[in-house]
């Protein structure tokens, strides 16, 4: 097997404000994983958050190539994967899924024992900015298709953004994301003074679960967990703190690990949403497969994107759809 990357940057349409920082741009690092003449494809982007630049990656994919290089089949190299950052790791496991999947001339979601797929609504995110800016925004998307929006919320006039939205986007399914930016008191007040709102996200700083208990017996709305779901122990720990858990591969490590925490927290009673980084289709293209298992689906990452160099997974009109073509199912532009 052998294991290559190249990098490139990703321009934002425009710099996406949320409560913690403000993005206009980010790198990307495109995994190849090769063997009998296939192969197979995945993406890491670059985070602060999750302490992940362009040379700590691909440093990482240079001490892996070796090891890549010594498996006979991609068995032996999910055998023998090192410990790794669950980005870059996600970046492999969804190599792998491809390569396996091109192999066998089916889509991912058939390997994954997912024989049909549908098309479904994604959310299209909104930044903090102006209330103006915010209605206009919400208008748009309104009219281009989407059904769900997800409002970055954390500033002094998040009451008056969210009305706005609502008000530009009547029919639109709201979920509001402070990023840890409130306090559960907080929470209580600006959610009480709204109506529509169709789920909360992780509404105060990750570890606070004492408080998230306190907010979920006061919350009117569906309560997800992001930052404090990243693992199946978390999920099991949060079955009785939390409506919901938000499913990222880029938190969790990749699909293999998504399908395991998907099933606990279904056995948990819990709902999941499917979250994403800002990247490209290739990026995002992994969990599209899984979307069957989740009751809110936020995978816009690639639709802010100035120039997205990959095609194949929809969303511009506000609903995700798969070609059917083998693999991952998108093609470089």
């Amino acid at each position: 097997m052998k294991l290559d990357w190249t990098v490139y940057g990703l321009e934002l349409r425009s710099p996406l404000r949320i409560s913690r920082s403000v993005m206009a741009r980010r790198d990307a690092v495109r995994v190849i994983l090769g063997w009998e003449g296939v192969r197979g494809h995945g993406e890491v982007v670059t985070s602060r958050y999750y302490g992940l630049d362009v040379d700590r990656i691909t440093g990482l994919l240079r001490d892996l190539a070796p090891v890549v290089a010594s498996c006979a089949d991609p068995d032996e190299l999910r055998a023998r994967l090192p410990e790794l950052p669950p980005g870059v790791l996600a970046a492999v496991d969804a190599a792998l899924h491809d390569l396996e999947a091109l192999r066998a001339g089916v889509p991912v979601h058939a390997v994954l024992g997912i024989p049909q797929w549908t098309d479904v609504p994604t959310a299209r995110t909104i930044g903090i900015g102006s209330v103006r800016d915010a209605a206009t925004e919400a208008g748009a998307l309104a009219t281009r298709g989407f059904r769900v929006l997800k409002v970055k919320v954390g500033a002094e006039d998040d009451v008056a953004r969210v009305e706005a939205v609502r008000a530009a986007a009547p029919d639109a399914r709201l979920v509001l994301d402070p990023n840890g930016g409130w306090t559960a008191e907080q929470a209580v007040r600006v959610v009480d003074r709204l109506t529509g709102v169709d789920a909360l996200e992780q509404p105060i700083p990750p570890g606070r679960w004492d408080e998230l208990a306190w907010l979920r017996e006061r919350c009117p709305v569906p309560l997800i967990a992001d930052e404090d779901a990243a693992t199946v122990a978390d999920v099991r720990a949060l079955a009785d703190l939390v409506d919901g858990v938000n499913v990222k591969l880029a938190k969790c490590g990749g699909l293999t690990a998504a399908r395991e925490i998907v099933d606990v927290a279904r056995a948990c009673g819990l709902d999941v949403m499917l979250g994403c980084l800002v990247a490209s289709s290739l990026g995002i293209a992994p969990a599209v497969h899984l979307t069957g298992h989740a009751r809110w689906v936020d995978l816009d990452g690639h639709l802010l994107l100035a120039d997205d160099p990959w095609t194949g997974i929809g969303g511009e009109d506000g609903t995700l759809r798969l070609t059917g073509a083998p693999g991952l199912g998108v093609v470089a532009r």
